[in-house]
């Protein structure tokens, strides 16, 4: 199979720089989470999916059962991405970097990042994360994901995008997005989204600011996927740091 052509993978970063970012980064402050508008039509979606069988394009597997992860499997993609793979994570970066250099103020932290995902990426590597961390899930009936933090190393972008490519309620039930808060001296809080097909939702990959009476603190949050109850579920993670 083909990459997707240019022009839809230029319409797609198009997109990205369409949304209505200031709208995403007050939901993302408020939730830590926040979902885009429609990216990817189901077509382009139905051939990102499909890569999951052209085994040569991935660097690992993983069995999640295996590792105690949940159940089912993801594959993480070598350097040389997909096209439009490629595209999306070069137009969501320099969107996401404001909001992550702005939670670095609030909480008092470094901002490493700079301007351009290249020197970032140069930047996991000299510190010895050279693994990509681009991945492709596949659930089936029965699969899920236990809640967890993408962290690889000491190189951290603070927020990554998780894009459904199957229709919920049609090509799958249950499978949703997980995610929870530990909240200050209180009980965790959850919430669940199934993301419709072709639509990114922006997350934090490990904390955000949460307002206290001292300023801001960090507010842990991890995320997952509920049990698939039938058909198949497919969706693309696009991570900002390398693993190591």
């Amino acid at each position: 199979m083909t990459d997707t052509a240019r022009p839809t993978a230029t319409r797609v970063g198009e997109r990205v720089a369409a949304a209505d970012w200031d709208a995403l980064a007050a939901e993302l402050d408020e939730h830590g989470h926040a979902l885009t508008g429609q990216l990817l039509a189901p077509d382009a979606c139905r051939e990102i999916a499909a890569l999951y069988d052209e085994t040569d394009r991935f660097r690992a597997t993983i069995d999640m059962a295996r590792y105690r992860f949940g159940s089912g499997q993801y594959r993480y993609f070598t350097h040389e991405l997909p096209q439009t793979v490629r595209e999306l994570r070069e137009a969501f970066y320099p969107r996401l970097l404001p909001v992550a250099r702005d939670w670095a103020a609030r909480l008092g932290k470094p901002a490493p990042w700079p301007d351009s995902l290249g020197e970032w990426v140069e930047m996991c590597h000299a510190a010895g994360q050279v693994k990509p961390a681009q991945i492709l899930l596949r659930y089936g009936p029965g699969d899920w994901n236990a809640l967890h933090r993408d962290v690889f190393g000491d190189m951290l972008f603070p927020l990554q995008v998780v894009i459904g490519l199957d229709a919920p309620g049609v090509d799958f039930t249950g499978g949703e997005f997980l995610m929870t808060e530990q909240r200050p001296r209180a009980q965790s809080r959850g919430s669940a989204m199934a993301l419709p097909q072709g639509h990114g939702l922006v997350f934090t990959t490990r904390d955000r600011p949460v307002a206290s009476r001292r300023g801001w603190s960090t507010g842990p949050m991890r995320h997952g996927v509920s049990t698939v109850r039938s058909g198949r579920r497919h969706t693309l993670g696009l991570v900002f740091h390398d693993a190591a």
